[in-house]
């Protein structure tokens, strides 16, 4: 090479890079990684559009590569990045609280790391229902319309997503200096947020979202500080705990929902990592037991080993229990901003409004164009003799039109729509039809504008959407938010000896705990003055014990956190021991017995609630449960082990036995129960109670069939039944 040809021209590095980078940062920053307020990135909106003018919301399943093929034409990104971006939002991956795509084939999993999804030739696609919402009247200007990358198409800024999508599924992108990392939330509680944010923009969010809410499940530990952070900044960290459950019969843990952050391989990996380094000796195996029916991480305990204590240690050390950091950066035309919940639910109204309002007024302009059309019918049918003299009369056929025009004082749209009349139209019934519709046209149109110039009236119906979009598509939460227990950092230093103890609680909400030898010891009950027992019942040391209170909450405590005391002893006031509201009381308490058997309600209006004690059940120390039982007036509460006989007494001294297997289970603890005694004269249930306790026979009183109206109390019954009852102080 002749170096006298050679030529160097000499540039700083700074004004390079400026000038080469700077552009390929902001083209990352807002057409690649950040999501915009309708909750997608391009790479998204692409996708879903193409797949709705392919007609993949109301027809059948194609294959992913001839959406792939076609969402080319506005991704120019190649095929196998546009495939990956399908897969995450598809219902086999289950990556989104409510899927977009619906799926036929392997598309991996997002709890699993080492799992592949099929090729695009093998699997199947189509649009879930749930699109509709997000695509609806996308044709009548609801967005803007941009060129595609060629200027061959048009594609849309943004879809018109009739819920807050940006919050409902979860969101993540790199970006060049900076970010983005959004929780998905519960639709549901969104919408309701949505709404109540709408009614007034100083509601408490919390009140509706109980935090974030992942595909994976698990619980989130509740934080009410990190989360009013998030809320109102949209940055801060939440921790999430995989479920388990422990097989006693086979000595082995099962986990089944872990971390939306981590994998199965990565938990696997740590919990190896241990046992290789010596600070783990508990387990004889761990297996990855996952399968079509779901994920299942299985634990092979060795003998002797706590399962309780095992699982701190394995939360403690292990991604079981992993921290999801929240940075909501979102693209606010075309400005990326870090915004809490609240600025975004904020946002997003304001842009949906703007949907709403264009809609209005495409549909103003569409029926402004059909009045225009009638108005000049109406002159025509007015005198349709004349209309055709003037066409036989006209022999050109180009200045049809042009005499009609001049003929009846109407423009030329009117006029060409008048021409094509055919003649079978020209009758009476098609006369009074289209004058009827003119006017029904002009208060249509009077009342759109009036929505268009309307923001309440706008709020009104986005509300109304929001709310049957719950209705239809809500699901309940699968990430449970439980209280932290601060047990799982020092648990393996607490040695807990399990033993038999007989319960006590009384009216006045005094609680005792005493071990059968104390009690054979003096088997006599102290009491405060005027105090009477509530309820007793055998235990062990390391049971739950389940507090029921007035205010529709359950309280639960293990057993060994109350110290023993003696029937000598009034016990422990139980306010002292649990945060309970000022004026609650505790009315029921009950060993949870391995959450075996079920609770029973009974309601003053006759009603009996049977829910299942699996209701009642949580793996990490939750100490409250709200929602404990059914709204209205409530009477009694028994914890029955299985199916049997069970008194309901009126106060007006009717009595009726029934067997508790006539009445379904349910798990949702909200049931209203069902009507097992009628309820007549403003008679009222007074009491639910075991037959053996307040009745010397339950012959005479056992119902045929239920709801039933009861019997009346026979003599040598009543003194009985008035000698176990008591009044409530």
């Amino acid at each position: 090479m002749n170096e006298e040809n050679i030529s160097l021209t000499h540039q700083g590095i700074t004004e390079t890079l400026e000038k080469n980078y700077m552009p390929y940062a902001m083209s990352v920053i807002i057409s690649r990684a950040i999501p915009e307020i309708d909750g997608f990135k391009p790479s998204h909106r692409k996708l879903l559009y193409t797949m709705y003018k392919m007609g993949l919301l109301n027809g059948g399943r194609t294959k992913s590569a001839n959406v792939v093929g076609q969402t080319m034409r506005l991704n120019p990104h190649g095929d196998a990045a546009i495939y990956e971006t399908m897969v995450r939002l598809t219902e086999g991956n289950m990556a989104l609280l409510h899927p977009l795509v619906d799926s036929k084939g392997n598309f991996g999993r997002q709890y699993s790391r080492d799992m592949a999804y099929a090729a695009s030739r093998y699997t199947e696609v189509k649009l879930m229902p749930v699109c509709g919402e997000i695509f609806g009247d996308i044709d009548k200007n609801t967005v803007d319309f941009i060129d595609n990358y060629d200027g061959t198409m048009k594609e849309p800024q943004l879809l018109p997503t009739a819920f807050p999508n940006i919050l409902v599924n979860p969101n993540q992108g790199i970006a060049v200096g900076m970010a983005s990392n959004i929780a998905s939330f519960n639709l549901r509680e969104v919408c309701n947020a949505t709404i109540a944010y709408m009614k007034d923009k100083n509601c408490d969010i919390s009140e509706f979202i109980k935090g974030p809410d992942f595909s994976t499940g698990g619980y989130l530990i509740k934080d009410d500080e990190a989360l009013a952070k998030i809320y109102e900044t949209g940055r801060g960290s939440i921790k999430i705990r995989a479920k388990y459950v422990y097989d006693k019969k086979n000595n082995v843990i099962e986990i089944t929902n872990i971390p939306y952050t981590t994998t199965v391989e990565a938990i696997i990996e740590k919990i190896v990592e241990l046992i290789k380094t010596g600070k783990m000796r508990d387990l004889n195996d761990v297996r990855d037991e996952t399968d079509k029916t779901g994920l299942k991480l299985t634990f092979e305990l060795k003998r002797g080993v706590d399962p309780e204590k095992l699982m701190a240690r394995l939360f403690k050390m292990t991604p079981l229990e992993d921290s999801f950091g929240c940075n909501f950066n979102v693209l606010i035309n075309g400005e990326p901003q870090v915004l809490g919940v609240r600025a975004l639910l904020g946002h997003w109204v304001n842009f949906r409004m703007d949907c709403i309002r264009r809609r209005v007024l495409f549909d103003i302009e569409k029926k402004s164009a059909r009045l225009e059309l009638l108005q000049g019918l109406e002159k025509i049918l007015l005198d349709i003799d004349k209309a055709i003299h003037i066409v036989r009369n006209t022999p050109d056929d180009s200045m049809v039109v042009p005499n009609l025009m001049e003929g009846f004082g109407i423009n030329k749209t009117q006029a060409e729509f008048v021409a094509e009349i055919k003649l079978r139209n020209l009758n009476k019934d098609y006369i009074v039809k289209r004058i009827a519709e003119i006017e029904n046209l002009i208060a249509e149109i009077d009342d759109l504008k009036k929505t268009a110039e309307s923001d309440a009236r706008i709020k009104k119906i986005i509300s109304k959407q929001l709310g049957e979009i719950a209705e239809k598509y809500g699901k309940d939460r699968l990430t449970e938010v439980v209280e932290s227990d601060g047990e799982s950092e020092n648990i393996e230093a607490v040695q807990i000896e399990d033993y038999n103890v007989r319960v006590f609680m009384t009216r006045d909400n005094y609680f005792k705990k005493i071990t059968l030898v104390s009690l054979r010891a003096a088997a006599e009950q102290k009491l405060k003055e005027g105090d009477v027992m509530l309820c007793e019942a055998e235990a062990t040391n390391k049971m739950d014990m389940l507090f029921f209170s007035d205010k529709q909450n359950v309280y639960k405590m293990r057993l060994y956190d109350i110290q023993d005391t003696k029937a000598s002893a009034l016990g422990d006031y139980i306010p002292n021991i649990i945060e309970m509201e000022p004026d609650e009381k505790i009315v029921y308490a009950t060993p949870a017995y391995n959450y075996g058997g079920f609770m029973l309600f009974a309601f003053k209006s006759g009603k009996v609630a049977k829910i299942d004690m699996k209701s009642y059940e949580t793996k990490t120390n939750r100490k409250r449960l709200t929602g404990a039982y059914g709204k209205g007036d409530l009477v009694s509460i028994l914890y029955v082990p299985e199916d049997r006989e069970v008194a309901l007494l009126s106060n007006i001294d009717k009595c009726v036995v029934f067997n508790t297997k006539d009445i379904l289970t349910k798990t949702s603890r909200s049931s209203q129960g069902v009507q097992v005694m009628t309820m007549r004269r403003k008679s009222l249930l007074k009491k639910m109670d075991f037959p053996e306790k307040c009745l010397k026979s339950v012959e005479g009183y056992q119902a045929r069939a239920i709801p039933s109206s009861g019997y009346y109390l026979k003599d040598e019954d009543s003194a009985t039944v008035q000698l176990s009852l008591f009044e409530k102080g």
